[in-house]
């Protein structure tokens, strides 16, 4: 690689580390692994970096291989955790586990996003794949398809799916946005 496409590949990388690490957490839920899987799929597009022509096509490459990564990873037998109904700290006084404040709307959002995440991590990992690419990268559903590379009916039969799921896991109505 000569000195002006390693520039080219670290500005990439400057712009697009935070969303793809985002992205990653929000498909492991794990900040660690988040970066494991971060670093695995820029490691791979850096690898391929001179032999990418069309760079409009580098987004879509880098998701694919976050995605799969992910999935790769979720699959293998360490890291089969047990779900359990008690915290690993037991709660204290003040009704988080940290004993900290719950009152007003910055704490409420805080813990329905907090039990989203956790409600995320129980859908499997090709349905949460499809979720956090429809719903938080934004992507409509041949851009999902194209990103796993599976037919549009299989993202939409995911969609229904990972969503029956992670209902299931809140308990509740989740609300899509009409994205559906």
């Amino acid at each position: 690689m000569d000195h002006h496409e390693d520039q080219e590949f670290a500005e990439y990388f400057a712009a697009r580390r935070d969303s793809v690490r985002r992205t990653a957490y929000l498909l492991c839920g794990d900040w660690h692994r988040a970066d494991d899987l971060a670093q695995t799929a820029f490691i791979a597009l850096h690898r391929r970096w001179t032999r990418i022509r069309d760079r409009s096509a580098v987004d879509a490459y880098l998701r694919k291989t976050l995605v799969r990564a992910a999935i790769d990873e979720s699959r293998r037998p360490w890291r089969r955790e047990r779900q359990t109904d008690e915290p690993p700290e037991p709660r204290r006084p003040g009704g988080t586990a940290h004993g900290t404040d719950t009152s007003g709307s910055l704490a409420e959002r805080v813990a329905l996003r907090e039990d989203l995440l956790v409600a995320l991590r129980q859908v499997p990992p090709r349905q949460r794949a499809v979720l956090v690419l429809r719903y938080f990268d934004g992507l409509d559903v041949s851009g999902v398809a194209r990103a796993l590379g599976c037919g549009e009916g299989n993202v939409k039969s995911q969609t229904a799916r990972g969503l029956a799921n992670l209902r299931a896991a809140l308990g509740e109505e989740v609300e899509t946005g009409g994205r559906g």
